[in-house]
């Protein structure tokens, strides 16, 4: 049959012949896409919808909207290295939405006004084990219990918060912060037990309905570098937990000297290095084998290593270490961007070294737990986050993942919700995800023109005598400016556009940011899709 025009095939006389709809090939929706920041956050948050409150002023409706997803904002709004903001489409146009910001200063805000969370819906009667409290634990719990869950955390340490408290330093993360957020969890009735290392996982599955694994890279790996009986080496991971443990009134502060090499690339050695320097190291130099191009540390905070005064030597391994100084070797890349040795020696004197080299997860508990499969020091998981062992579940850093924050705390939420759906005799099962909000389908010029608000920082040279906190907070108006500045990517904010540039009348306002389509009079010339600021208009064919 030939394809023709619609109104041809309507029925002679019909009163529908008569309306400029008729005539029309393709009719304009209105869609919900998915925009790149939600797309990108490891964490899952609604940021869009979370911004969209954020620039109405009604900042707990915004903060709430982050708990949906992530129990400690204030956290996430000085440790995440925020790729939502590297996807953020605004920053094609001028500069990112500074999101990370916001969220910073809901969650302090929050904190000071004692915003507080509490379960959805009835208790469970059902129980679960958390072990481990650092960020990927410590979601699980706030979401389980909010699901109705009893749960109780075990944790080794002296305190909750895992690798957030002894191993981010406080002028990264000031402790009030971290603890205001972790008892805001324990307000909701989760059971901390610290001071507890959990040995024997079938005990712990017979106390408990499920247990869900948590446990931290919080072991630093080694590498066999041939050194002196007198040299001083120390592991990063030990040496950023000691100052930690020095502060709450602990240990001594670990003795590094005035010459300190840290020895790896990665966000860890960075902090090590800018702890020493705070620690009264008047030479803080970090060895890396490739170039920083190739660094896996976050760029800002190399940026903020080297304004503080932390020298890199680029292209360097160490051979042997002495008590007073080390053999460097000089290394090149080859064609495939490895280190490759050069033969070229130095010296370099040092008072203490420490290898930051990464991290691993202590797997011990696992020991005689056949149904449980560990490859290459990584437990694996089925996509539900279920091990081989009925009702045990494991996230964050102790399956293949990448070791941040920001994806344990992901991790978390989604460990809970598949947990529940366990306890429950269900499975849960994530909606299907909407397209993408490009930019190609926005009309960018209709926003104006808008300098992104930068957060100070403390200048370089004072700030590394001290632990004080480093990155500042936006005041309230800079905050909201900020959030203003969101596009709202593929998804309507109420701007009247299409209302105002129809042509044909054929859009009728229901209420703010709500519109209908009259599909009678509309004859799908496509204007409004056209003129959208957001991309939230499509025009799909007509059905013949």
């Amino acid at each position: 049959m030939q394809n023709l025009p619609f109104a041809v095939m309507l029925p002679v006389g019909s009163s529908a012949a008569n309306r400029t709809g008729s005539w029309r090939t393709e009719r304009p929706v209105y869609v919900n896409l998915m925009p790149p920041c939600n797309k990108e956050c490891p964490a899952g948050e609604n940021i869009q919808q979370w911004l969209y409150h954020a620039e109405e002023g009604d900042y707990e409706a915004a903060w709430r909207e982050i708990m949906v997803n992530n129990p400690l904002p204030a956290v996430m709004g000085r440790v995440c290295y925020h790729t939502c903001q590297t996807a953020c489409n605004r920053a094609q146009v001028d500069e990112a939405v500074g999101i990370n910001a916001i969220e910073r200063f809901l969650g302090d805000k929050a904190l000071q006004e004692g915003w507080s969370v509490k379960p959805m819906g009835p208790a469970s009667g059902k129980t679960v084990l958390i072990v481990g409290a650092g960020p990927s634990g410590l979601s699980a719990a706030y979401h389980l219990a909010r699901l109705g869950h009893k749960v109780t955390v075990r944790d080794d340490g002296e305190l909750p918060g895992g690798m957030m408290r002894y191993g981010i330093p406080s002028y990264r993360l000031p402790r009030g912060i971290l603890d205001g957020e972790i008892k805001r969890i324990e307000d909701m009735g989760v059971t901390f037990e610290m001071n507890t290392k959990v040995t024997d996982l079938e005990a712990a599955l017979a106390e408990f309905d499920s247990v869900f694994l948590a446990v931290g890279a919080q072991i630093g790996k080694h590498v066999n570098i041939p050194a002196g009986s007198a040299s001083h080496v120390l592991d990063a991971v030990e040496m950023l937990r000691g100052v930690e443990t020095s502060q709450e009134g602990g240990e001594a502060q670990p003795l590094l000297g005035r010459r300190v090499v840290v020895y790896g690339g990665g966000n860890t050695a960075i902090d090590a290095a800018r702890t020493a320097k705070r620690l009264g190291a008047t030479d803080s130099v970090i060895l890396y084998r490739r170039t920083r191009d190739r660094m896996p540390a976050n760029d800002s905070e190399v940026t903020e290593a080297e304004e503080e005064g932390i020298k890199m030597r680029w292209l360097s391994t160490i051979k042997h270490i002495d008590s007073a100084e080390l053999m460097i070797e000089k290394m090149e890349l080859d064609e495939n961007g490895f280190p490759q040795p050069t033969g070229e020696y130095e010296q370099l004197e040092a008072d203490s070294v420490v290898m930051a080299l990464g991290q691993e997860s202590d797997l011990g508990l696992l020991d005689g737990m056949p149904d449980v499969a560990v490859k290459d020091g990584i437990v694996e998981v089925d996509r539900q986050m279920r091990t081989g062992r009925p009702g045990l579940f494991a996230g964050g850093d102790m399956v293949p993942s990448e070791k941040n924050v920001t994806m344990a705390i992901g991790h978390g939420k989604k460990a809970a919700r598949y947990i529940d759906g366990y306890l429950r005799g269900t499975e849960y099962n994530p909606a299907p995800k909407p397209g993408d909000a490009g930019l190609d389908r926005m009309e960018t010029w209709y926003y104006s023109d808008a300098p992104h608000q930068v957060r100070e920082r403390i200048e370089g040279a004072r700030r590394a005598s001290t632990f004080a906190e480093v990155v500042q907070g936006l005041d309230e108006n800079s905050a909201l400016f900020e959030a203003r500045r969101c596009m709202s990517c593929g998804n309507c904010f109420g701007c009247d556009n299409c209302f105002g540039v129809c042509p044909d009348n054929a859009i009728t306002k229901l209420e703010p940011g709500s519109y209908e389509f009259k599909y009678d009079y509309c004859k799908g010339c496509g204007v409004c899709a056209a003129e959208c600021p957001c991309g939230a208009i499509e025009m799909i064919p007509e059905e013949i």
